[in-house]
């Protein structure tokens, strides 16, 4: 269950304004995908992320998945690694025709229309249209012209950053924003079960743009 709104305003040191339940823990949503904007501008700064207007293609390599889906156990019956041979442990989230065009811009601004599926999550189920026929089937829009508030995409712009900080985004948070303004040590900030990827020989979690 959601609280209620809630906000703590501080000055020089001292609360001048409170309103809600400040010491609830709660999902804060949506404003993680101010989190992953913050990481990328952070790599712009660093040069790590040479223009806003390059394609993201060159800047990730494919992905070692770590966390691909396991069947579940059931009873007497064992379930591993080997239950999964054939499945591709590789994804290359920007090899399309379309999705080689889209830019760190496109993705920043949600008007990539990227294609695909990340995570067991296809970008067609997040705030799809009307008409179901289409949503597999529908023609795709430039990057940079459409927008779309889309979970998904957001999430493939937090792959994208970690490919390229090669460091799991909260670290990048903590380390230049967090305890720089002197947040606490309390927050947290989660991937999905099987957002897992190797990265320079360890395991590394993608997290999300979005609480849900």
């Amino acid at each position: 269950e959601r609280g209620d709104p809630t906000g703590l305003v501080v000055r020089h040191g001292y609360i001048v304004a409170s309103w809600g339940d400040p010491q609830r823990v709660d999902m804060t949503f949506s404003v993680t995908k101010s989190f992953v904007s913050t990481a990328v501008g952070l790599a712009l700064d660093r040069g790590l992320i040479k223009s806003l207007k390059d394609p993201v293609r060159p800047y990730v390599a494919p992905v070692v998945v770590l966390g691909a889906a396991v069947p579940a156990r059931s009873a007497g019956t064992r379930v591993d690694r080997a239950d999964r041979l054939g499945e591709s442990m590789v994804m290359q989230p920007f090899e399309t025709a379309h999705n080689r065009r889209i830019t760190w811009d496109d993705l920043l601004r949600q008007t990539s229309d990227w294609e695909g599926t990340l995570w067991g999550k296809p970008e067609w189920a997040d705030r799809p249209g009307p008409n179901p026929a289409e949503w597999r089937t529908r023609k795709r829009n430039d990057p940079g012209t459409t927008y779309e508030y889309n979970d998904v995409r957001v999430n493939v712009l937090a792959l994208a950053a970690l490919e390229v900080w090669r460091r799991p985004l909260p670290q990048v948070l903590k380390e230049h924003v967090m305890d720089p303004i002197g947040a606490s040590s309390t927050w947290r900030w989660y991937g999905y079960d099987n957002s897992w990827v190797l990265l320079d020989g360890q395991a590394m979690q993608s997290v999300s743009g979005g609480g849900h």
